[in-house]
């Protein structure tokens, strides 16, 4: 089962480097060159069915790299709950990002894939919310009258129906996930094998 969700999954990551690449094509914009560094960014993500498919990447690693990984994802989380604590948002690099690159780059999660670029999301309520892009994508767009954007709404969507057929119908009794990366990594895989 997982193997057919992983592939379904593959193939919607896919999709959504198709509509990352439209739009960042649109506005001209690239990371080329970018002073800053995304994988910084404090974010949580919710979906078991990506933190497992993480997992498989993780597993391929060379057992060294594998290793530092854990080390770093151990020390990530020590310094986020310091920062939470002090009410700051932690501003750390993300434990899989080696010399500026993420080792497991193609098993990055979809906020990983989606960040950047201008985006808008309608909740299934009907409320709608926009995301402006980054900083340096918003230099690149603010002399536009039209600003193209992403739409994740069925990307969250086909995101919500894999995550179904991963977990089965013991969805409905478990707790929501909300962790970063690194507490991920720090917990192991959503299921033991």
């Amino acid at each position: 089962m997982p193997r057919v969700v992983f592939n379904k999954l593959e193939k919607l990551y896919q999709e959504m480097q198709n509509s990352y690449d439209q739009v960042a094509a649109e506005t001209g914009f690239t990371c080329d060159g970018c002073p800053d560094n995304c994988c910084n960014s404090f974010f949580r993500h919710h979906t078991r069915v990506e933190w497992a498919y993480f997992w498989k990447g993780l597993e391929q690693c060379r057992p060294e790299i594998r290793r530092e990984i854990v080390e770093r994802a151990g020390e990530y989380v020590e310094q986020m709950n310091t920062d939470l604590s002090q009410g700051r948002d932690p501003l750390i690099m993300c434990p899989v990002n080696f010399d500026g690159w993420c080792v497991l780059y193609h098993h990055r999660l979809m906020i990983c894939r989606l960040h950047g670029v201008p985006s808008t999301h309608t909740a299934p309520g009907g409320r709608s919310r926009e995301f402006p892009g980054c900083f340096r994508c918003r230099e690149k767009t603010e002399h536009l009258s039209h600003v193209p954007r992403l739409d994740r709404t069925r990307f969250y969507h086909q995101l919500a129906w894999l995550e179904q057929s991963y977990v089965g119908p013991k969805i409905v009794k478990m707790d929501r996930v909300n962790m970063t990366l690194a507490e991920m990594i720090m917990h192991g895989p959503p299921f033991k094998q």
